[in-house]
C-alpha cells in the first residue's frame, strides 16, 4: 500500500474520532438549548447567552457538515486510486477548501452571537461589499488559481520547475503563493495567478531537468565561443550514463560595453544529486578558468 495513502488513513480515523466528539457536543447543545432544562429560564433571561448557544449550535453544525463531506470525498478518492499514486496536491485542496468553509462559518457565527442576522446584514452594506470585491480581487483570483493548481496533476508538491528566470521544488501551494526552494536553499513566493499566466517548465514530468549556468565574461579580447563550447562538451562527456551532452546549449543573452552575459545548459537525468553536483563544480570550475584566461590575456 502507498504510504502516503496509508498516512492519510490514519490522520482521517483521528479526524473521525473528533467528529464523533463534537456531534455528542452538538447534541448536548441542542438539548440545552431547545429542550426543557436548568439552563432554559438563564436563556430566556439572559438573551446574550441565548445567542452564544445558537452561535455554537451554528458553528458546530456547519463543522460537522464540512467534516463529513471531505470524510466521504476522501474515502472516495483513495478508493478509487487503490492502484495508483495519491497526490498530496488533493489533500491541499481538500483541507484548503475546508478552510474557507469554516472561516465562512465562524463570521456569521459572530454574527449571530451578536445578535446580528446574516442575511439582513449583507443586504444593508451591499455597497460596502461591492467595495470590498473590487479591493479584494486580485486575493480571490490567487485563491482560485490556487485551487485549480492543489486539483490538478500538472504540478504536485515535490515537482521541479521553472516559472520566469526562477527555478526549485515545489514545497507548498497555498492560497495566495506558490512556494519554491531553490538549490540555494532560497525560498521563493510566486503569486498563484503569475503561476499560471506564465511559462512552466515541469522537470519532474520526464526523466529529465535543465541545469542552467549564467556567467559574464569579459569581451575586450577576442572571444571564441565554439572553444569554450567544446571544452564545457568534453567535461559533460564525462558523464555519459547522467547527462545528454547533445542537448547542451551556449547562448548569449546579453552584450554589455566590456563584457557578455551568457548561458550555458543542458538536460540531466532527474534523481542523480550527487552527480549533478559533481557536473555544476566542473563547469564552474571551467567558467572561471576561461574566464580568467580572458582576463588575464588583457593585461599582456
Amino acid at each position: 500500500m502507498n504510504h502516503l495513502k496509508s498516512s492519510i488513513r490514519v490522520k482521517e480515523n483521528v479526524r473521525k474520532t473528533y467528529f464523533a466528539v463534537k456531534l455528542i457536543f452538538l447534541i448536548v447543545l441542542e438539548i440545552f438549548y431547545a429542550g426543557e432544562t436548568v439552563v432554559s429560564p438563564f436563556l430566556e433571561k439572559y438573551e446574550i447567552l441565548n445567542h452564544i448557544i445558537r452561535a455554537l449550535i451554528f458553528l458546530l453544525s456547519a463543522n460537522l457538515i464540512f467534516s463529513l463531506g471531505r470524510i466521504i470525498t476522501l474515502r472516495i478518492y483513495l478508493q478509487q486510486r487503490e492502484e495508483t499514486k495519491v497526490q498530496p496536491n488533493f489533500m491541499l485542496g481538500i483541507d484548503r477548501i475546508e478552510f474557507l468553509l469554516n472561516l465562512i462559518a465562524i463570521l456569521i457565527s459572530l454574527m449571530l452571537a451578536f445578535g446580528i442576522q446574516p442575511l439582513e446584514f449583507l443586504t444593508s452594506i451591499t455597497i460596502v461589499a461591492a467595495a470590498l470585491a473590487l479591493l479584494t480581487k486580485d486575493y480571490i483570483t490567487n485563491i482560485v488559481n490556487g485551487l485549480i493548481m492543489m486539483f490538478s496533476d500538472q504540478l504536485e508538491i515535490g515537482d521541479k520547475i521553472q516559472i520566469g528566470r526562477h527555478t526549485g521544488f515545489i514545497r507548498d501551494i497555498t492560497l495566495i503563493n506558490l512556494v519554491l526552494k531553490n538549490d540555494a536553499g532560497e525560498i521563493i513566493l510566486i503569486p498563484n495567478t503569475m503561476a499560471l499566466a506564465e511559462d512552466v517548465v515541469n522537470f519532474s514530468k520526464n526523466n529529465t531537468h535543465q541545469v542552467i549556468f549564467d556567467a559574464e565574461i569579459t569581451s575586450k579580447n577576442e572571444i571564441h565561443l565554439s572553444q569554450l563550447e567544446d571544452s564545457l562538451q568534453v567535461i559533460l562527456s564525462q558523464y555519459p550514463e547522467v547527462v545528454i551532452k547533445e542537448g547542451a546549449q551556449l547562448n548569449i543573452l546579453e552584450r554589455r560595453t566590456e563584457n557578455l552575459l551568457i548561458r550555458y545548459q543542458f538536460p540531466i537525468k532527474s534523481g542523480e544529486k550527487q552527480t549533478e553536483i559533481q557536473v555544476k563544480k566542473s563547469i564552474n570550475q571551467a567558467l572561471i578558468d576561461w574566464n580568467y584566461e580572458l582576463r588575464k590575456g588583457e593585461l599582456l
